[in-house]
């Protein structure tokens, strides 16, 4: 029999939450076959199978929260003839195995303790909410077994199915059947007079507001505001995005010009691509820049385009386009999401006039893309005469941290973005990238 611990899923990654087994009890897995799902902090994983065999036991259900090298399942390797040489008994031998998903036919307490408890070598630590500790009554079964609260009530499949899609407890549920069991007809009189819905935090909604608190707990958030006319960009946008979605399948948007100006105002005001540490700040010497992914309103990543100040406006679009359909698609590992120096978010696309931003610690700028439209503006000429035009008007919100800097210097870099945007020869940086 052997051992399936988790594994470590990024340099700053400890624990993780199960939320779904792909392999119920009994069931044969490949190698290499997904076997688990994994939700951590910074993404949700698919984890394949290191070994061949029949899925013996699951020791942490789903639900439950475990630490890195802890105890997750036992697979039979003599249950498959596809195992693959050496899976057994060449695998790292305990929780040591942590850094990738190996197995371990050592011996296990049989004491009762969690996953987290036997993570021998990791300082122990307390049973988590939903985890299943070896020895204790009963397996943790087939998939969906474990870690929901009221899991020691006797409740039919139906029953456990109707709780589940509504979010409720059954501890909140009267039962009226045989010694008090609750059945489907009281599942429904508890939703007809409960209207309301409980809905869980999964893990990324969960990370994602302990992130949010946190952020606004550590740094005194302040936005500076700046109207820009993008029409100077829209020249070349307009001329450029049929032969784009022709030869690269997607739509050519404002973002990759915006962040070609962010990177020249950021060379020329460093303090914004920083991070704070103790009591100093750390300027960083390249642009690693994060851009915010929704999930289809399920939750919010930031994977990291690295070096974008060294990118063409082609290879940023490119870039951009790469790691928010890998988002989309959880597909990530942590390491996509480690490493940024400053934020993008394009809440633009939904008709935004400007957004107010959260910092994603320890970075101490974020930059908020919003709505362009064609409006009305008020246009001088070099004579100095006005007239009034439509234009590509928009607004670009800076959420900054006033610990390491002032709001002169926050204006400043608005300021040069502007005039970046609506000043700068794109048709000649756009021929930069299209030579490369």
């Amino acid at each position: 029999m052997a051992d399936v611990f988790l594994p470590q899923l990024g340099e700053t990654i400890t624990e993780g939450t199960i939320t779904r087994w792909f392999v119920g009890v009994g069931d044969s897995v490949a190698v290499d076959q997904p076997l688990y799902e994994v939700s951590t902090d910074k993404v949700d994983s698919e984890v394949p199978s290191p070994l061949a065999g029949v899925l013996a036991e699951i020791v942490a259900g789903e639900g439950a929260l475990v630490a890195v090298g802890a105890l997750l399942c036992r697979v039979d390797p003599a249950g498959s003839t596809a195992a693959a040489p050496g899976t057994v008994s060449d695998v790292a031998t305990g929780p040591a195995a942590a850094s990738s998903p190996m197995t371990s036919t050592e011996p296990v307490s049989s004491s009762g303790s969690s996953a987290a408890d036997i993570g021998g070598g990791l300082g122990g630590g307390v049973a988590s909410p939903g985890s299943t500790g070896v020895g204790a009554s009963g397996s943790a079964g087939s998939r969906g077994s474990g870690g929901s609260r009221g899991s020691g009530l006797l409740l039919s499949p139906v029953v456990r199915r109707l709780l589940s899609e509504h979010g409720v407890d059954p501890v909140r549920v009267t039962g009226t059947g045989v010694a008090g069991r609750i059945t489907r007809a009281d599942v429904e009189r508890f939703l007809r007079d409960n209207p309301g819905r409980a809905e869980p935090f999964d893990g990324i909604r969960r990370a994602t507001a302990r992130h949010m608190v946190a952020s606004k707990a550590t740094s005194p958030h302040v936005l500076t505001a700046m109207e820009v006319d993008y029409t100077a960009v829209d020249v070349v946008r307009l001329a450029e995005k049929d032969a784009w979605r022709a030869a690269e399948g997607t739509s050519l948007t404002y973002l990759p010009f915006i962040v070609s100006a962010l990177c020249g105002a950021l060379a020329e005001f460093p303090r914004l691509n920083a991070s704070v540490g103790d009591d100093e700040l750390i300027v960083h010497g390249t642009v690693n820049l994060a851009v915010a992914v929704d999930l289809d309103f399920e939750g919010l990543v930031a994977p990291v385009v690295r070096g974008v100040d060294e990118r063409s406006i082609q290879d940023v679009a490119r870039s951009i386009v790469d790691v928010a359909t890998r988002a989309r698609s959880r597909s990530l590992v942590p390491d996509d999401l480690a490493g940024g120096t400053f934020t993008v978010t394009n809440p633009g696309q939904y008709g935004t006039l400007f957004q107010f931003p959260i910092i994603n610690q320890p970075q101490v700028a974020i930059l908020s893309t919003d709505g362009i439209a064609r409006r009305p503006a008020v246009v001088v000429d070099d004579d100095g005469h006005e007239s009034i035009e439509a234009r590509s008007m928009g607004v670009l919100a800076l959420a900054w941290d006033h610990r390491a800097f002032d709001g002169a210097y926050a204006a400043a870099f608005l300021r040069s973005m502007k005039r970046t945007l609506e000043g700068a020869d794109w048709a000649a940086r756009w021929a930069v990238g299209a030579d490369r």
